[in-house]
């Protein structure tokens, strides 16, 4: 019933939003645009516009790099992913770099100063992940397994010698995925992976965001945090941990920070600093956009990485083999970790050098990010001048 209730709210909120985005233009304009009444109405009214949850993947807005057009494919897909490449039209774009998005309540597209970084010197694939509100039960149940299937699928869509790049959350299907290629001895077994902010064992330095997935037994989560989808959509009868349930908690753990920023939006809008406003606009445009998590996904994740640390206690499965990262010799390992991070301690992504026992020393390289949480991790300018730069080298050093 919970996200019917959801579905009913938004239904009932469409004619007032509506209303309020044809009105808050007309307002602006001459000859009311000038006083401030109208002015202090119409920004309210953008206000309202702005905190609307949508489900609607926000486009890449990545068209060109210093001065070069970028170019976006579809190069391949299933009924929950799309591999989206993304290069310079220039003969040799670089080399190939598969980069993992997490599936954790947000589109691919939060990423995008990832891509907009990376493409600069790489022909860039991501794992556009869809929502799972979008996918119909005719399409099967989509777990763990499936989410490490998928990645070595793309990675022998991509071909040999790519470079595997994973940020938070599929930091662990990534490693797992690379070990069983290893394992197999596939040929599409990528040249070097690097793991940015991502929970490889999260017994160490707990955060809030640790404690509270232990905090309840799985069926906690089941009962209270899994939903159905409505009817009236693709995925009818889907279940999924729904992305506006994600949101409320990301809003809830920065509440006061999330209403001063909207605060200053309004007052932005109502002083004519739209360049200001604009900032603000194009952030929340995108936090405001949801995805669904298949139920299946959510729970394994939560019990296995979160509540029963397989991985790093060497228990870890894929359709009943066990996962060993020991196997993996040949692919180059980075791991990335912000000073600052409160979602994914220091020394969780760490975790991973020890237990790629099958690695030369010189293969391994790690870096503490000063200064940055764990967004800082893969966005911004210290991601851009000081995270990026030791990426390129791995990659470059390990390329063919």
């Amino acid at each position: 019933m919970l996200y019917h209730a959801y579905q009913a709210q938004a239904d009932a909120a469409w004619t007032p939003r509506q209303w309020s985005r044809a009105m808050a233009p007309w307002l602006m304009d001459p000859p009311l645009g000038g006083r401030a009444p109208q002015r202090q109405f119409a920004a309210a009214c953008e206000v309202f516009n702005l905190v609307e949850v949508t489900h609607r993947r926000p486009d890449w807005g990545v068209h060109e790099v210093g001065g070069v057009a970028v170019t976006e494919t579809a190069v391949h897909a299933t009924p929950f992913a799309t591999l989206t490449r993304f290069a310079r039209a220039v003969p040799q774009p670089g080399p190939k770099v598969l980069l993992v998005a997490p599936m954790s309540g947000h589109f691919a597209t939060l990423l995008r100063d990832t891509v907009r970084t990376l493409v600069a010197d790489h022909e860039v694939y991501v794992t556009d992940w869809h929502s799972a509100r979008d996918v119909p039960l005719s399409a099967g149940p989509f777990g763990f397994d499936e989410y490490t299937a998928h990645l070595i699928q793309f990675l022998e869509v991509i071909g040999p010698g790519a470079h595997l790049v994973a940020i938070c959350q599929p930091c662990v299907a990534a490693l797992a995925a690379v070990a069983l290629m290893a394992e197999d001895s596939h040929i599409s077994q990528p040249a070097t992976l690097t793991l940015m902010a991502g929970p490889i064992d999260c017994r160490i330095s707990p955060t809030a965001v640790n404690e509270l997935a232990v905090g309840k037994p799985i069926e906690w989560f089941e009962k209270n945090l899994i939903s159905v989808v409505p009817w009236r959509l693709r995925g009818a009868g889907r279940r999924v941990y729904p992305g506006f349930l994600q949101l409320s908690a990301f809003m809830s753990m920065n509440c006061e920070r999330h209403m001063n920023t909207l605060r200053e939006y309004y007052l932005n809008l109502v002083a004519d600093e739209h360049e200001k406003a604009a900032n603000t606009r194009d952030f929340y445009r995108e936090y405001f956009a949801v995805a669904d998590l298949p139920a299946e996904f959510y729970l394994e994740t939560v019990e296995r990485v979160f509540q029963r640390y397989d991985l790093p206690r060497g228990e870890l499965m894929w359709r009943g083999r066990k996962v060993d990262p020991g196997a993996i010799r040949r692919t180059a390992l980075l791991t990335v970790e912000g000073e600052r991070d409160d979602i994914c301690a220091v020394g969780q992504t760490l975790a991973a050098q020890d237990l790629c026992t099958g690695l030369r020393p010189y293969m391994k390289r790690h870096h503490v990010q000063a200064g940055v949480g764990h967004y800082g991790v893969f966005s911004g300018r210290r991601w851009q001048q000081q995270i990026y730069p030791q990426l390129r080298e791995v990659i470059h050093l390990f390329d063919g």
